[in-house]
């Protein structure tokens, strides 16, 4: 009841904000907890995002066993996409069922051909690259959405990332409006 009560209804999608534990000590409940809330909610949609903030305990606690996209994002340095690595591998490690895994680059501000060897090593699909930007490093500073960041460069790099994840032409026509 208290997951229902907490979800943000909006147009077009629902929003269901988690935070994060209190304190030191064993999670096992409150992970047995999230899988079987996950797996109840989910069903009542077409597509769930689970963000996760940075780092692998969120595959090792197993809060679900089915992933149909697994999207990783690194930022622009070799030790960024060898953690996407590190968790991909961990996740099937974990016998985790991943449909597709993707590899975003984020904030380049280079030639991704630096880094070409690594995401190689990867075995991740490469979705895209988003350019490192100067107004979108201020925008983040100021606390404000990024849903009302409005620069038609980067959301344009993004609907085509969009589009390549979704394989719709619905993305297309979505992402078109925004532009």
């Amino acid at each position: 009841m208290r997951v229902q009560e907490s979800l943000a209804e909006e147009s077009g999608f629902d929003l269901l904000v988690m935070g994060r534990p209190e304190g030191p000590g064993c999670y096992c409940y409150v992970n047995n907890l999230l899988r079987d809330i996950i797996g109840r909610v989910t069903k009542a949609y077409d597509y769930v995002v689970i963000d996760n903030a940075a780092g692998m305990e969120h595959i090792s606690r197993r809060t679900t066993g089915v992933i149909n996209s697994l999207i990783l994002v690194s930022d622009y340095s070799t030790s960024g996409v060898r953690s996407t690595k590190k968790i991909f591998d961990l996740a099937k490690e974990m016998t985790i069922k991943i449909g597709a895994a993707w590899l975003i680059v984020n904030r380049v501000d280079g030639a991704l051909s630096e880094l070409e060897d690594e995401i190689r090593k990867t075995s991740l699909v490469f979705a895209g690259e988003v350019p490192y930007s100067e107004k979108l490093a201020k925008w983040s500073l100021s606390n404000k959405p990024v849903f009302e960041f409005n620069d038609a460069g980067i959301r344009r790099r993004v609907c085509e990332i969009f589009e390549r994840l979704m394989e719709d032409k619905n993305a297309d026509r979505a992402c078109k409006r925004k532009v």
